[in-house]
């Protein structure tokens, strides 16, 4: 993924990554669980590379997809300006689309969703990236990039079938390593993250791009 998005611009990326440290706790979570922290934008992408960022909005999905947290609209803080104008993130918006854009030729213009995660890991509490367990996202596309990883173990995307039947499975451990889902076709989840060392912070990085066909 730094190769594709090296297509681009990465030259403010030391700083993007830097915004994951202000994020904003998740307060919607059905588990009662605070372990994540995020920040959401919602950005229109066309085939012509075009990008712009939407009014601020909430994140739906309904109850089939997250049987969790779904069915209601869930307001999070939004991205900010300065991470939400990054060149990078740019890049990785552009040169995704155009990817994804291979597989569905005829789309015009994608519906983007920005979310900044970090999931935290304490002595005694694991860490849930994927609180939902195995699911779909409901969209067309997903991009899952790592950002950073600090003293946790596991965190494993694992792949099923749409009978969930396992297919396969691996680990972010890098900045870039990406898993890129085509989420009509698959189910994924990513195990729990536990500290190392349980005397030092322990978290998990990631920004997630959502790509849905269509106008906003």
């Amino acid at each position: 993924m730094r190769e594709l998005a090296s297509g681009g611009s990465l030259a403010d990326w030391n700083g993007f990554a830097a915004s994951w440290n202000d994020l904003r706790l998740d307060t919607h979570m059905a588990d009662g669980g605070r372990y994540r922290k995020r920040r959401h934008a919602v950005y229109s992408v066309g085939k012509d590379g075009a990008v712009v960022r939407e009014p601020h909005q909430p994140h739906f999905q309904n109850l089939e997809y997250n049987p969790l947290n779904g069915g209601v609209e869930r307001w999070f803080e939004p991205v900010t300006d300065e991470a939400g104008a990054s060149e990078s993130l740019h890049s990785l918006l552009v040169q995704s689309a155009a990817l994804f854009g291979t597989r569905s030729p005829a789309v015009a213009r994608w519906r983007v969703e920005m979310h900044q995660f970090r999931i935290e890991a304490r002595p005694g509490q694991a860490g849930l990236p994927t609180p939902e367990g195995p699911h779909r996202d409901g969209v067309d596309y997903v991009l899952v990039l790592l950002v950073a990883r600090h003293n946790i173990e596991q965190g494993t995307t694992v792949v099923y079938d749409k009978q969930r039947r396992e297919l396969g499975s691996f680990t972010l451990t890098r900045p870039f390593d990406a898993a890129l889902v085509e989420d009509a076709r698959v189910y994924h989840g990513v195990t729990a993250v536990t500290p190392l060392d349980p005397a030092l912070r322990a978290y998990r990085d990631v920004l997630v791009l959502t790509f849905r066909a269509g106008s906003l």
